[in-house]
């Protein structure tokens, strides 16, 4: 590789690594080719980008860019998972999860999630939690459950009250008659 050619993928580095929030780092060791396109393209679909990186330039970029958590990370080969502005965070954990079950190939060694670091066990819980739509849809129905106790409560002494009077007008017309 040319120095120039280094220098512009150190300079792409230190973009990305500026830019992105939330990436995983992981070892491919022994993926194919097949394998790496087709996790590319499930890792796309979470809104991730996946790229194999050299271990010499990606240490550069990271001590440029100030990322020097992730110096510990970058041992043999290395590929990490940026991921986008709008990516999914849980969606992107998941894919490399999976890939790691099925292959046996894939090693998650840890990232970065909305700036703080994180260790591969924490990546693995993250693939636990149930996906964004089904949290959303979670949250929406925790939030619409307080305003419905909360009249439940406020009717519920008028609904008493409108029983003790019906039970009262019975009792009193049936000693009526």
């Amino acid at each position: 590789m040319l120095k120039t050619d280094k220098e512009r993928v150190i300079a792409e580095l230190v973009e990305r690594l500026k830019v992105t929030e939330t990436l995983i780092v992981t070892d491919y060791r022994g993926l194919t080719t097949s394998d790496l396109a087709e996790l590319r393209a499930q890792l796309r679909k979470s809104g991730a980008r996946f790229s194999i990186v050299k271990n010499t330039l990606a240490r550069r970029a990271a001590e440029e860019a100030g990322a020097t958590n992730l110096l510990e990370l970058l041992e043999g080969p290395t590929a990490i998972a940026f991921l986008e502005s709008d990516g999914d965070p849980v969606g992107v954990a998941k894919v490399l999860g999976n890939t790691a079950k099925t292959t046996k190939l894939l090693n998650v060694r840890g990232g970065v999630l909305q700036g703080s670091e994180v260790r591969a066990d924490q990546i693995e819980e993250l693939a636990k939690l149930p996906p964004a739509e089904v949290l959303r849809a979670q949250l929406v129905g925790a939030i619409a459950a307080a305003p419905t106790a909360i009249v439940g409560l406020f009717t519920a002494p008028l609904r008493d009250l409108v029983g003790v009077l019906d039970a009262r007008i019975n009792q009193l017309e049936s000693r009526d008659q």
